[in-house]
């Protein structure tokens, strides 16, 4: 008798995993931008609650420069943002900015409500980043200068940004030649107002050599 050929069935396909909205940090034109660290979470290692949080070192710094801004800022031309606000800039897109200057009265031309803003922020200042870096191989690098392309291009003046793995700052601003430097460079925000996070954190009694990561 002839034994019929065995034919191996077909593999199944591996059933991609849904990501959960709540997991989305950013979207840019469409596609998301995970939190960092959103697979621990799908694989039940971590909490939404603590890929979502801020760590101790990045809240400070930016408790500090929000603390410096609201000290020498115009608060009845200027409004400053904070808590990760969103920023809508095209269709399907929004980014989150840590601190941002907005002219106050056109963000009340757009209506108080629980939209995101689509008004353009004069300043943008981000210190690192929550963003998943999958897709961009890992490289902050590439995040921050894709971040920053986009808010320029949707009309923020200027873009600031610390990160405190190598504790520099960039900043980019329209139309003229982005430039790389140190915490403890004087750094102009916005109408001569001018921001060394080096002396600030000195003034708090920290020491930028001990800071750990």
């Amino acid at each position: 008798m002839t034994l019929a050929p065995v034919v191996p069935k077909p593999a199944k396909k591996a059933k991609r995993r849904r990501v959960p909205k709540a997991l989305i940090y950013e979207m840019r034109h469409g596609r998301p931008i995970y939190y960092r660290d959103y697979e621990k979470v799908l694989a039940g290692e971590k909490t939404l609650e603590e890929v979502m949080g801020s760590g101790k070192l990045q809240w400070w710094i930016i408790e500090v420069i929000v603390a410096f801004l609201l000290a020498h800022l115009d608060r009845r031309r200027y409004k400053v943002a904070l808590n990760e606000a969103g920023f809508k800039y095209a269709p399907r897109s929004w980014r989150n900015l840590d601190i941002a200057i907005f002219e106050r009265e056109k963000v009340l031309a757009e209506g108080l409500t629980d939209e995101y803003v689509e008004t353009p922020p004069l300043v943008v200042i981000e210190v690192d980043t929550k963003a998943d870096l999958g897709r961009y191989e890992g490289q902050m690098e590439w995040y921050i200068r894709e971040k920053t392309d986009d808010l320029l291009n949707a009309g923020v003046g200027r873009v600031i940004w610390y990160t405190t793995r190598d504790k520099r700052v960039l900043v980019a601003e329209r139309g003229k030649r982005w430039f790389l430097t140190t915490w403890d460079d004087p750094i102009e925000v916005i109408d001569g107002i001018v921001l060394n996070l080096a002396e600030l954190l000195a003034e708090e009694g920290i020491d930028l050599e001990g800071l750990k990561r």
